[in-house]
């Protein structure tokens, strides 16, 4: 149900649309910053806490879901981009903020940049310490993501994300640390840029295709195909990359060692799911850096497909678009390329 704030014509309209996470939290005691419960506080609960939201925008709130980050799934996903699309065909809408528990954050908004076509604004906005913490971060991070969404600056941009006073590109950014309030971070290429004082300042623009240039239809896509993480690790036997396989995955994503790197019996174990059908992507554990093509691995021989610099849980969301559309490796390599 959606609640409306008193309009000013000469603001924008942005609608906030809550699915729970720490942001909405509390815990019993003012210094737990750990302990405390997910997705308790309603959105319009959050946002009466924040006074000064009236005077930077006409805020409409939907309470969309009420979940903790982890419990996140396929379902909600697609019903949330479908809903996000239909506000931005709307006129009078002109940007979409969600928050969101950090833990699966960078996740939604990667699916969101990809799914989304629309050139309006959406962030992403999420909080590490529960609202009822001594200085609890969700307040000023839902302050300036209405900033942001009502910034033409932001327009074009595909899905940002904003937390700490930093904004970030959902493709590269990505939690860094369990429970600091500077935990999101872009190692490879840095975060857009910052919101400093009710401003938002931009440095960089996005490359790869995203929203507005996106090839992967919202209104086309019934459900997600099985697509799966295996973790490299020394003495890897592969049990759980031959299990995913059984269990119908259609692809596997291997958070190889180095430059997507694994053992001669990795790639042997992988080279045969591969024949049986199964898309398989080299991603690295490491944090950050390029998945080259043909570098540590020979993908020609093997018909693996190179992640580029997209993390595991990026790469999966890619990867499981991509097969709603096609099977071909060479297809597929491409839209990593391109996205």
């Amino acid at each position: 149900m959606l609640c409306t704030s008193e309009g000013n014509e000469s603001m924008k309209n942005i609608v906030v649309l809550a699915t729970g996470g720490t942001i909405a939290g509390v815990s019993t005691s003012s210094t737990d910053t750990t302990g405390y419960r997910s997705a308790i506080l309603t959105v319009d609960d959050i946002i009466s806490q924040i006074s000064p939201l009236k005077t930077i925008a006409n805020i409409t709130s939907e309470q969309f879901v009420q979940l903790d980050s982890a419990d996140m799934t396929h379902e909600v996903w697609l019903e949330l981009a479908r809903r996000i699309s239909s506000l931005l065909e709307r006129e009078e809408v002109d940007g979409v903020v969600v928050t969101h528990g950090t833990d699966t954050l960078e996740e939604t908004a990667y699916f969101l940049n990809l799914v989304v076509n629309s050139e309006k604004p959406v962030v992403l906005v999420g909080a590490m310490r529960p609202s009822t913490s001594l200085s609890c971060d969700g307040p000023m991070n839902l302050y300036n993501a209405v900033i942001l969404a009502s910034s033409p600056q932001s327009w074009g941009k595909g899905v940002l994300v904003t937390l700490n006073d930093t904004i970030h590109c959902s493709r590269e950014v990505t939690k860094t640390n369990t429970a600091l309030q500077d935990t999101f971070k872009t190692p490879d290429v840095g975060n857009f840029g910052y919101v400093v004082d009710g401003t938002p300042y931009f440095y960089r623009m996005p490359i790869r295709k995203h929203t507005y240039m996106t090839s992967f239809p919202i209104e086309k896509i019934k459900e997600l195909p099985q697509v799966d993480i295996i973790y490299g690790h020394v003495n890897d036997r592969g049990t759980l990359a031959c299990a995913a396989a059984e269990a119908g995955a259609k692809g596997l994503v291997y958070a190889g060692l180095g430059n997507g790197n694994m053992s001669k019996h990795m790639k042997d174990v992988l080279g045969v799911i591969q024949k049986q059908g199964v898309i398989v992507v080299r991603s690295t554990r490491v944090g950050s850096g390029v998945v080259t093509r043909n570098g540590a691995v020979d993908d020609d021989q093997y018909r693996f497909i190179a992640a580029d610099n997209l993390n595991p849980q990026k790469a999966r969301i890619l990867l499981m678009l991509a097969l709603t559309q096609t099977a071909s490796l060479e297809e597929i390599q491409a839209i990593f390329w391109e996205y």
